[in-house]
């Protein structure tokens, strides 16, 4: 009888795994496995918290392996326990790196073969699944919580954790060694720029600066490599909306942290198994327009939609915030002109750059260093055109001093100290004498 109440009587132990302790025998952990699993009533185990399943699961280990005389230590009837009860209830062996707090990405590439970002570096984790179908059963689950499939048919999905966690699987034949997942974490405290002033991420006078951008209501796009922070400094910038905004954001996998009362959150959807059913962001560009917003935040522009980001931030809704991949803000100029001729071919080069110059009045560079440290490297304002050149003034960038000992990278910002061409923006909100204050912090 499978319980939780009386324990059940251990099964006589084929013949075979009676020899020798678990770790030194895998037939063994993985028969003793199978029989723990068949003394639990599944529906009793979702009633349980995790730590009272886990000492259920240990005390029916304990029974089975005195009735077998198997050599299990108690840490290994514990650590057993424990992988079961994730198994059952969690996310198997990423359950532990789940609830690290200083693990920010989680990349599994074999059952053995699983590293982390730490700090900013990333480092091999001590933990392992038992074989590539174990990967595939955690992989499975993680995508049916949110609705999607994930097999050989349809080997590869976007899903996210009930925290938020954005997760990222690919599978055979795709993945030729085997089951991927990549997971990125979301913070459970969400960081200010305080907060990010704090921790070296920039400095006073920068913070200051982004957050009379924010204020008054400038159309800025985050610049960046993979895990360099844009999300997190997005994040933080959006601290300064008004409350008085109605803000739609739209993303692939939602992570945004907003915390004004009046925000509408949308999200992509994939084909369905037949090919059909997609809804993109552009698709849900052009719906936040009828949507009466007053500013429309674009998790990461990385397609045609960025046609419909910059008609937006034309046509009245200032103040709109957006993410692009680029590793300079010059770049970043580049990315959204190749992004504007994806959609619009027959567009003259010169028109598409005289709508990005009216759009953008601020790109922000944010980088991961080598020391593992996430900065902003550069506050870039788009001044106008030459020409059919964008110009560009940097209002603050990040100069290289030295490395300490420690191996911490230290610098300094500088400016042109121009007058930016968005002055008469910050008289009209009053904070012209406020920015003047803060360039001088840098």
């Amino acid at each position: 009888m499978k319980t939780f109440g009386k324990r059940a009587q251990a099964e006589p132990p084929p013949p075979a795994d009676t020899a020798g302790p678990s770790e030194d025998r895998p037939l063994a952990s993985a028969s003793l496995r199978d029989r723990v699993l068949k003394q639990i009533d599944p529906s009793a185990a979702a009633n349980l918290g995790t730590d009272i399943l886990e000492r259920e699961i240990e005390a029916i280990i304990h029974d089975i392996a005195n009735a077998d005389r198997l050599e299990l230590s108690g840490h290994e009837q514990f650590r057993l326990a424990r992988e079961i009860a994730n198994d059952m209830t969690g996310y198997g062996p990423l359950q532990i790196l789940l609830l690290d707090d200083d693990v920010n990405d989680i990349m599994v590439n074999g059952p053995a073969n699983i590293y982390v970002e730490r700090r900013g570096k990333l480092e091999r984790a001590a933990i392992s699944f038992r074989d590539n179908a174990h990967i595939m059963s955690i992989a499975q689950k993680i995508a049916a919580r949110v609705g999607r499939r994930i097999d050989e048919s349809s080997p590869m999905v976007d899903a996210r954790l009930p925290d938020g966690s954005r997760v990222n699987v690919v599978f055979p034949p795709l993945a030729i060694d085997g089951a991927c997942i990549s997971i990125r974490k979301f913070p459970k405290s969400r960081l200010s720029l305080e907060g990010l002033v704090a921790n070296g991420s920039m400095t006073q006078g920068v913070a200051r600066l982004l957050e009379i951008a924010a204020r008054c209501r400038l159309n800025i796009l985050i610049s960046g490599g993979t895990g360099s922070g844009k999300t997190t400094l997005l994040n933080a910038v959006s601290q300064f909306i008004s409350h008085q905004d109605r803000i739609i954001t739209i993303e692939d996998a939602a992570e945004l942290q907003l915390q004004q009362p009046h925000v509408v959150r949308l999200e992509t959807r994939p084909a369905n198994l037949e090919g059909a059913g997609q809804i993109n962001q552009r698709d849900l560009v052009r719906n936040a327009l009828r949507m009466r917003p007053d500013r429309i935040i674009l998790g990461e522009v990385r397609g045609e939609e960025a046609f419909d980001m910059l008609q937006a931030m034309n046509t009245g809704h200032d103040g709109s915030i957006s993410t692009v991949h680029a590793n300079t803000t010059r770049d970043a100029i580049t990315r959204i002109e190749n992004m504007l001729q994806m959609g619009h071919a027959n567009l003259p080069l010169g028109a598409i750059r005289s709508q990005i110059v009216s759009a953008l009045d601020l790109i922000v560079q944010q980088e991961r260093m080598r020391d593992g440290q996430r900065r902003v490297l550069q506050i870039t304002e788009i001044c106008g055109l030459e020409g059919d050149i964008v110009t560009t003034n940097d209002i603050a960038l990040f100069q290289f001093d030295r490395e300490t000992r420690e191996g911490r990278l230290t610098g300094r910002y500088i400016s042109t100290g121009g007058v930016p061409a968005f002055m008469d923006r910050l008289a009209y909100f009053g904070l012209d004498r406020a920015w003047a204050e803060a360039m001088r912090l840098l």
